[in-house]
């Protein structure tokens, strides 16, 4: 209830009327403390979003780079790749050394055989490989026969293997050597004429193995050696000659040619043939062993017509010794 005042104008309050909410509280306190807290892990973790997208997204640009440039390099790759195939797939490239009639074929091969006199100015040399190359595969079955014929054995590869390496490997490697010593005495000519006329130059091998292979005669052998051999080597030494100058040049050149041309025909001939007859049997004769010989006694020869007596007198006597001994 209301108090009244007496006597003097004293002012009375209502405790009950009062608004508890005018003030703050323990609890508020809390409540803004609390909501202070989260504002600030929000902004934590918007920040930490943010330095997170911009690191991802320098990382993810240079991840896009590196794949650009791999990329690009693929790319190059295999346009260079697929140019290569293209170059060395087409035919067309190689149809102008292989373009050539059957009766130009011919007359090259009897060139080759014919020294030519007019070493003043350059011989003019084919620049086709039909005929070289048909004139190695020749000198390879030439060969193959030889080493057939005289048993040749072959610890490690095979008959073809070592005709075929044998053959393409001195028409390819001394046309190489040759070109080489060429460029450096000045000579006018190329890989692809060096090659022909070299491979050119290997008719009269095959001529001399394909006689000699089958007729086993040293003195043929020397004889077509000197006279084939040599006419075929005469002309690429003269053709050589007519696109060098200087006698210097000429000798360290033509003089190489020379010597490996004709020591190579004196090789397969050699080596893969039968010279003496019975050669292997020969080599191989500390492999068998020696015959022995065992001491015996042998009766002296008797004729035929005492040889039954003889020995029915011998059968008696070992009869007798044997009943004198019981």
């Amino acid at each position: 209830k209301p108090l009244s005042s007496q006597g003097g104008g004293s002012a009375v309050i209502d405790m009950e009327n009062m608004d508890d909410t005018s003030g703050s509280s323990f609890e508020d306190m809390g409540e803004l403390h609390q909501r202070l807290r989260e504002e600030e892990v929000d902004a934590d973790a918007a920040a930490a979003e943010e330095e997170d997208g911009e690191f991802l997204g320098m990382k993810g640009f240079k991840g896009q780079l590196s794949r650009q440039v791999a990329d690009q390099m693929w790319q190059a790759g295999k346009r260079q790749a697929s140019r290569a195939f293209s170059l060395y797939a087409n035919i067309d490239i190689l149809r102008p050394y292989f373009d050539v009639e059957p009766a130009q074929v011919r007359s090259r091969l009897l060139e080759s055989m014919i020294p030519v006199k007019m070493v003043n100015f350059p011989q003019k040399i084919a620049g086709e490989l039909y005929g070289p190359l048909m004139l190695v595969f020749t000198l390879v079955a030439i060969l193959l026969h030889g080493m057939k014929t005289s048993d040749t054995i072959i610890r490690e590869g095979t008959l073809m293997g070592t005709a075929i390496g044998t053959c393409f490997g001195y028409w390819l490697g001394v046309s190489s050597f040759i070109y080489f010593l060429a460029y450096l005495c000045n000579a006018q000519i190329t890989m692809l004429q060096m090659l022909a006329l070299l491979g050119y130059g290997l008719f009269g091998h095959c001529i001399v193995l394909f006689i000699t292979y089958n007729i086993h005669l040293h003195a043929l052998f020397y004889l077509f050696w000197l006279l084939v051999g040599g006419l075929s080597t005469l002309r690429m030494v003269a053709v050589l000659v007519s696109r060098t100058v200087g006698p210097t040049q000429r000798l360290l050149l033509c003089g190489t040619l020379a010597a490996l041309h004709m020591l190579f025909l004196l090789y397969l001939h050699f080596a893969y043939h039968k010279v003496v007859e019975g050669i292997l049997d020969t080599l191989e004769g500390p492999n068998i062993p020696p015959m022995q010989r065992v001491p015996r006694d042998v009766p002296a020869a008797l004729p035929a017509a005492r040889l039954p007596a003889t020995v029915l007198n011998a059968t008696a006597k070992a009869v007798m010794v044997t009943l004198q001994s019981h």
